[in-house]
């Protein structure tokens, strides 16, 4: 009686979470983080109880069988679920009928070969090997893909391996004892009821925690970022700089600050469109050509900034003579015109600094060198500190406007 009661608190515990995890999806439109997944899991889980309630006691039969193939199903689209929560689009229908299709089969043929405790000592087996894959998957996840969630993913993986371990147990008991060991009510069973009504109070509370905890992540990350070339903003820039000199021994750092030459002329001759791509244009060129780790940013209308770490003064000059001279020789077309436009960039260079605290002084000193650079040409790298990097002079261009020398 007192194991009935559990199962039934278990099923109505799984049938409420099921409805909010449903509903949670809803207002998620796009990626529902595996929100859906996770409400038909559970409620596949509760079917298989309902039906275990209904059957009372072990016993081959339909309703047997397709209580063995939800019990193993619902794990799976956990596993496919937190896929999605991770950003893998895998499907979900197709999986579970071909795997539903070929466990029934599997049912069969043992159920025929070796009589029913084979069978469920064969669901005992197949789930503890369905939760070892899944614990195995988030220690993974802990190294790999899931870094920022380590607290969060060493918890999962510890509610997981126990329900992994009492599957093991339970397989070992029916090979020792046969059906006898699956009585309801037995000690065994008991703390298996226990265990699975405590992972539905506490899991689901978990994943909502996990959604909310990415939807903040999500939200923070915008707003660091610029929304159209998807650069880092001024206050992205400041909070990556605190994160760099707080999380390692302090290194210098250098700051470059690139102006797009005669963007208004762009603007007013080409439109606000063409404008726009030649933003985008530039930002691309400069997120390819700074190194992993460097720093990108766009902090005005045509004003970018490059903070590059773990570099010298010698490489900080090549990245951007190099940076100028792409942005230079890359035509860009503008869709819908017909027009290709050609554009330069002017830089300046900091001298280098240490600690956030210097953000503000650096770039100060790089749009010193910036306008120093815009009123000698255009068209060139010029450094604020001759001392600190060797200033790189171009000779006068042509503004590609009136084709007279700047």
């Amino acid at each position: 009686m007192v194991a009935s009661t559990l199962v039934a608190m278990l099923c109505a515990h799984l049938l409420c979470f099921s409805a909010m995890f449903l509903l949670i999806s809803r207002r998620l439109p796009g990626n529902r983080m595996g929100m859906d997944f996770f409400a038909v899991g559970n409620l596949l889980l509760a079917s298989a109880y309902i039906l275990q309630l209904i059957e009372g006691r072990p016993a081959w039969s339909a309703m047997s069988v397709v209580n063995h193939i939800l019990t193993l199903a619902a794990p799976i689209t956990y596993w496919l679920g937190a896929m999605r929560f991770f950003g893998r689009q895998v499907p979900l229908w197709r999986p579970l009928i071909v795997f539903s299709v070929a466990y029934g089969i599997a049912q069969l043929l043992v159920q025929w070969s070796a009589g029913p405790a084979a069978r469920y000592a064969m669901l005992a087996a197949m789930a503890t090997v369905l939760f070892l894959a899944m614990t195995l998957t988030v220690i993974y996840g802990v190294r790999t893909f899931a870094k920022d969630l380590y607290g969060e993913m060493i918890f999962f993986a510890l509610l997981i391996s126990g329900i992994c371990i009492l599957n093991a147990l339970k397989f070992m008991k029916i090979v020792d004892d046969g059906l006898d060991a699956l009585q309801m009510d037995s000690r065994f069973q008991m703390i298996f009821y226990i265990y699975m009504s405590s992972l539905a109070t506490i899991v689901p509370p978990s994943i909502v925690w996990l959604v909310l905890r990415r939807l903040t992540d999500d939200l923070r990350n915008r707003a660091a970022r610029d929304p159209m070339t998807d650069l880092l903003n001024r206050r992205g820039i400041s909070e990556a700089l605190q994160r760099y000199f707080k999380a390692r021994k302090a290194a210098p750092a250098y700051l470059l600050l690139m102006d797009v030459d005669h963007f208004k002329q762009i603007n007013d001759t080409y439109g606000h469109q063409a404008g726009d791509e030649v933003i985008c244009h530039v930002a691309n060129l400069l997120r390819s050509t700074m190194r992993h780790g460097d720093l990108t940013g766009r902090i005005g209308g045509e004003e970018f900034v490059a903070i590059c770490l773990e570099t010298d003064s010698e490489g900080v000059r090549q990245l951007a003579e190099r940076l100028r001279a792409d942005v230079e020789s890359q035509a860009i077309n503008i869709s819908g015109s017909g027009h290709v436009l050609r554009c330069t960039v002017t830089i300046g260079i900091s001298p280098h600094f240490y600690g956030a605290h210097g953000l503000e002084e650096a770039l100060r000193q790089a749009d010193t060198a910036l306008y120093r650079g815009k009123a000698a040409g255009r068209n060139r790298v010029e450094a604020a500190n001759a001392d600190a990097i060797s200033t790189l002079v171009l000779p006068p261009v042509l503004n590609p406007f009136t084709q007279q020398p700047t």
